[in-house]
């Protein structure tokens, strides 16, 4: 009896995992739109695109361009570097959230 092995020519594939960029990105939108009261319909129309695309950013299923970054920045009235900072976000005075 012969043993035949099999090699495939392409390695095997793992389940993509987001880049910790992407997660912090989506973390921080979903946050700050959920802080301004906003639906992903209401973000994606202050900021000039469709709700589906608001949806994958903030399941990190979505690959985003520097110019969408942007757009989102303008519209949630973050600094566009904000949105890919790990550090906790600003909280609005009015939120009733004391700092210390």
């Amino acid at each position: 009896m012969v043993t035949i092995s099999v090699v495939s020519e392409f390695p095997s594939r793992q389940p993509h995992r987001p880049s910790s960029a992407r997660v912090v990105l989506s973390e921080n939108i979903r946050a700050l739109r959920t802080l301004k009261g906003w639906s992903q319909e209401a973000l994606a129309l202050e900021a000039g695109l469709h709700r589906t695309f608001i949806a994958h950013v903030e399941r990190c299923a979505r690959n985003i361009a520097l110019d969408n970054i942007e757009k989102l920045a303008l519209a949630l009235d973050v600094d566009t570097y904000e949105l890919l900072h790990p550090a906790p976000l600003r909280v609005p005075v009015s939120s009733g959230l004391e700092r210390r």
